[in-house]
């Protein structure tokens, strides 16, 4: 490189290469002091196998160079430089250009780095070789002995035929050997067989002993060795012990092994620290260490990956979207493979180019670690979860910010979600549920008899609903499915709808089934046409081909009591029987008198269908009912429209019914007791001491005509009208069977809220309120006819009296005797005092009882959290006479 002098004389040919290496470190170094420790480096660069992490091409050292000699103004060997390159680069016999130039510069990059005892020296710095493999002067070398000594035997190396081995001691000056007696050497690995040629060394006796290499008299390399004659270097062979020392290829060769989830020779898998770790035996740069770690990363998360397939893989109850998903991982997994080829093609081919290096494979390898990083948030993510919680959890990945793993996790829901896809297809076209795995977001009820199809075989299984699929559109695809099977095996209909054209509705315009075509606007387009469709036919059986409407219908006329004047008549005809104890009641005379009644009203007109099943039905008795406690019409419901009729709903309507039926037979008595009372009031108008007993008896009788009358008409109108109007218009707009359905529970639901009939605890006092008032207006029915029944009998006497009077008068005779005329003064005083007295007694506790109870009822009415029923208390008590305090005059007569 310099053109002050020449290296060494003769040719090169006659020269070994040991003599030239050491010539050329004579040249540099003008110490002989130094010259010994330059040339073990030297021999020591050559020997090892570990190149620098970077290493630059030609070109780039060349110009290396020439920036270098023009800063320190060396322009004339510069020129020199890039003709010597020049003439360099034409010669085939040197392949490996770029390294010997690299050799060159490292020599020369600067006069200090030469000096052993500064810790920024080249021996300290070069590539490849550790700062504690070298002992400064003035340290102990124990430290290093112990060292060599503690290493394993396979780390000793034998160089019976190296140059160094070869070399005469006795050449070395005296000077040279005391210089450099505390210096350390440490071989790192066997020598080249280029630099041991035993001839070429014995040629070289007639140099000036400052430019001979040194002698290999280990003392004087400061090397503790041992002669070994078993040794084919004979028994001045050297033994080194060192530390293995590893080449960039190798260690190449160990990270492949690893990317493929296998130990290498020098990097093995720590299980402690969870990582692919370089053997502490191992002597590598902190540098290339972290490199090395660095790049176990990714075998450690191919591993990881790899694991989760191969386990779940054997797991048969993970399902269709799992094994999608276990097949994605394997196709990211391929072009892992690729890589991993071409990096050993690379390799492989890394002797003869040198393309292939530590931090090459840093950078190229960049993107598929950060590939597999992410692999492996989803398998962390995603390993406890199966089927449609699955997709959810990789959809919520893909809401990323970044277009790569965006795109990456696109492409494995494209294949995760197709099975979900498929049973989506089967479902919403034509109605079958496949799904052996519990995979889908529908779920399908063993054993549920047909009766029971609609409600209970089907429902959302919610764990399984993808999180971009909402509970609305959701709710749609299960009513699609259902209205299918329902029309199949309910209806018995296999019309065929128009939207079984859509089935390939995912496919997008290039005909490709992507994640983003089979989600999103196109399918909720699809589920609602089929929604539509398939809804809107269901609604057109139920009301056309099963007379829905006519059935809803006539259970409002007569399980609602609807239909008045069949409702009266049956109430006459049935009176004399239900007045009877409950245990004397036959079923067939109550169903004959039924028929009757549908004979005798408008009822007779109904469709024949519907007056078949119509039907009576009695309850259980307890003691002391009557049969008016036990009476009830039942409604005969089968086929499709069970589904909105069930055994529930009839239960509801049964206890609507015997509300209703109870309040139409109040209001029957309190019909008959006013017809009474105008009756015998005109009858009993001149007897003598009855004007304030039936004075009372009338007030009462307007009292609880007034209060049934109000309460009728609020059930009538307010209830059942109103309820009923809002029924109809929600069946007329309604979509689907299930709105059917929730508005007829609806329907039942406000008739028993505000019929008392729910299950809060103020309506059920109120409720047994309103039953308490209920028996004593039937307990005034009762003590009235008594009474009446007395005085028309006292009546009836009277008149007999009379009638014999005008007789006896009629013939001449006289009409009554003294003592005839004093028998019936004194029995119509003994009846005044005695009978008129007690049924007033009667009619007055009655009277302050029934008071005191429609106070308590319209009271609590009032405190209601029901609006109607407040309005209905306000009507009651319109003039807010029962909220006025109670004379302190008042007396009630005493019983006898």
């Amino acid at each position: 490189m310099s053109s002050h002098g020449t290296i060494a004389s003769g040719s090169l040919k006659e020269r070994s290469i040991s003599e030239l290496l050491f010539s050329l470190c004579a040249f540099y170094t003008k110490n002989e002091g130094r010259l010994s420790s330059l040339y073990a480096h030297v021999l020591n660069i050559l020997g090892s196998h570990i190149a620098p992490a970077v290493f630059p091409d030609e070109l780039a050292l060349s110009e290396r160079i020439q920036k270098r000699l023009a800063r320190q103004h060396r322009e004339s060997d510069a020129m020199r430089f890039i003709e010597l390159h020049q003439r360099l680069s034409c010669q085939s016999i040197i392949q490996k250009r770029g390294a010997v130039i690299y050799f060159l510069l490292t020599l020369g990059d600067d006069q200090q780095i030469y000096q052993p005892f500064q810790q920024d020296s080249l021996f300290l710095n070069t590539p490849g070789l550790a700062s504690s493999t070298w002992s400064l002067p003035g340290q102990q070398s124990s430290s290093m002995e112990e060292k060599l000594s503690s290493a394993p035997s396979a780390s000793r190396i034998t160089l019976s035929s190296s140059g160094i081995g070869s070399m005469s001691c006795k050449e070395m000056s005296s000077s040279t050997l005391q210089a450099h007696s505390n210096s350390v050497l440490v071989a790192h690995t066997p020598m080249p067989q280029y630099f041991s040629t035993p001839a070429a060394l014995s040629g070289s006796t007639n140099q000036p002993s400052h430019l001979r290499p040194p002698a290999d008299d280990p003392k004087s390399l400061g090397v503790e060795a041992k002669s070994d004659s078993s040794n084919a270097g004979g028994p001045n062979a050297i033994v080194f012990t060192s530390v293995e020392e590893i080449s960039e290829a190798n260690l190449l060769r160990d990270i492949l092994f690893v990317f493929q989830g296998i130990e290498g020779k020098w990097m093995h898998y720590n299980q402690k620290e969870d990582a692919y770790r370089i053997d502490e035996k191992c002597l590598v740069s902190p540098s290339v260490k972290d490199l090395c770690h660095k790049l176990a990363e990714l075998g450690w998360l191919y591993n990881k990956v790899q694991k989760f397939i191969e386990t779940r893989s054997r797991d048969q109850a993970y399902g269709l979207v799992g094994q999608s998903f276990l097949a994605a991982l394997t196709s990211e997994l391929t072009e892992y493979y690729r890589l991993v080829a071409v990096l050993e093609a690379q390799q492989q081919d890394c002797s003869r180019s040198g393309t292939l290096t530590l931090k090459r494979l840093v950078v190229w390898t960049q993107d598929p670690l950060h590939r597999l990083k992410f692999l492996g948030v989803l398998v962390d993510g995603c390993k406890r979860l199966k089927g449609g919680a699955l997709v959810s959890a990789l959809y919520a990945y893909s809401r990323h910010g970044d277009p790569y793993l965006k795109a990456l996790v696109n492409n494995i829901l494209t294949r995760v979600y197709k099975p979900i896809n498929t049973m989506l297809n089967s479902w919403i076209f034509d109605g079958e549920l496949v799904d052996h795995f519990v995979e889908f977001f529908i779920a399908s009820g063993a054993n549920v008899p047909q009766e029971k199809l609609w409600k209970s075989k089907y429902s959302l299984h919610s764990p399984m609903l993808p999180s971009f699929v909402t509970k609305e559109l959701a709710q749609k695809i299960l009513i699609i499915g259902k209205s299918i099977n329902f029309l199949h095996q309910r209806c018995h209909d296999h019309t065929q709808l128009r939207v079984a054209s859509m089935k390939q509705w995912y496919v997008n315009e290039k005909g490709e089934a992507t994640f983003s075509s089979m989600t999103g606007p196109s399918l909720v387009k699809v589920v609602d046409v089929a929604y539509q469709e398939t809804s809107k036919h269901l609604l057109h059986v139920l009301h056309n081909k099963y007379n829905f409407t006519k059935h809803l219908k006539a259970l409002r006329r007569y399980l609602l009591l609807g239909q008045g004047d069949f409702i009266r008549h049956l109430m006459d005809l049935l009176d004399p029987d239900l007045s009877k104890p409950a245990t004397s009641l036959y079923l067939h005379n109550l169903t004959g008198v039924l028929e009757s009644a549908i004979r005798a009203t408008n009822a007779q007109f109904d469709d024949q269908d519907i007056l078949t099943r119509l039907d009576v039905k009695l309850l259980e008795a307890s003691q002391g009912d009557k049969g008016w406690d036990v009476f009830s019409l039942h409604y005969h419901v089968e086929g499709p429209i069970e589904t909105v009729f069930d055994e529930e709903v009839m239960a509801k309507y049964l206890r609507v019914f015997n509300f209703l039926w109870r309040a139409k037979r109040i209001e029957y008595y309190v019909a008959n007791i006013w017809k009474e009372m105008m009756c015998n009031c005109r009858t009993l108008r001149k007897t003598e001491g009855l004007q304030s007993i039936l004075h009372r008896c009338q007030i009462m009788t307007s009292t609880m005509v007034h209060f049934i009358s109000q309460l009728q008409y609020y059930i009538t109108f307010e209830v059942m009208e109103c309820c009923w109007a809002s029924l109809e218009k929600q069946v007329q707009e309604a979509e689907d069977l299930d709105q059917i359905i929730v508005a007829h529970n609806d329907f039942l639901r406000k008739i028993a809220a505000q019929c008392l009939l729910d299950d809060s605890d103020d309506s059920k006092e109120i409720l047994v309120d309103l039953r308490a008032l209920f028996n004593q207006i039937l307990e005034f029915q009762q003590k009235l006819s008594v009474f009446f029944t007395d005085c028309l009998k006292d009546a009836a006497l009277r008149q007999a009296f009379d009638t014999q009077l005008e007789k006896r008068t009629l013939k001449g005779e006289w009409g009554t005797s003294s003592k005839e005329v004093d028998a019936e003064e004194e029995r119509r005083t003994q009846f005044i005092v005695t009978c008129i007295g007690y049924h007033e007694r009667r009619f007055v506790v009655l009277q302050e009882a029934y008071e005191e109870m429609l106070k308590e009822f319209l009271k609590r009415l009032g405190q209601h959290r029901e609006q109607r029923l407040q309005f209905l208390c306000f009507r009651l008590d319109f003039n807010e006479y029962y909220q006025q305090p109670v004379p302190s005059n008042t007396t009630v007569p005493k019983m006898p």
